[in-house]
């Protein structure tokens, strides 16, 4: 059993390299990294050259109830509009080693709502 979860952990860890190596964020256009738990949803904007977290937001900022979805389109407009706040106006998804669908696109839709450009 020890041996399958490694795998899993593997895999998982390979895809994440994957869609990561094609991706760099900078001050202008930031990288918006989504960590997805299996109850809560964490969304940062990063400017990979100096290092540094701009911006972040997470589902336990949100007091609305509803399904995870739900909470995920709540928290990429709250996102968004903290982003706006500070003058970011584009941004590059690092969706990590998820797939493009559910949450992950329910945080796309939310922060693109906002004004922000992929």
């Amino acid at each position: 059993m020890k041996n399958i979860q490694k795998i899993k952990n593997q895999r998982r860890l390979r895809r994440k390299i994957r869609v990561r190596k094609k991706i760099f964020g900078t001050a202008l256009r930031p990288r918006l990294s989504v960590f997805r738990s299996l109850n809560h949803v964490y969304i940062q904007f990063i400017d990979d050259e100096k290092g540094k977290t701009l911006l972040a937001v997470s589902d336990l900022a949100i007091k609305k109830k509803g399904n995870k979805k739900d909470r995920a389109l709540e928290v990429g407009k709250l996102a968004g509009k903290k982003a706006s706040e500070k003058g970011i106006k584009e941004a590059v998804l690092d969706r990590s080693c998820y797939k493009f669908h559910g949450r992950i696109k329910s945080i796309a839709d939310g922060v693109r709502e906002a004004g922000i450009k992929f």
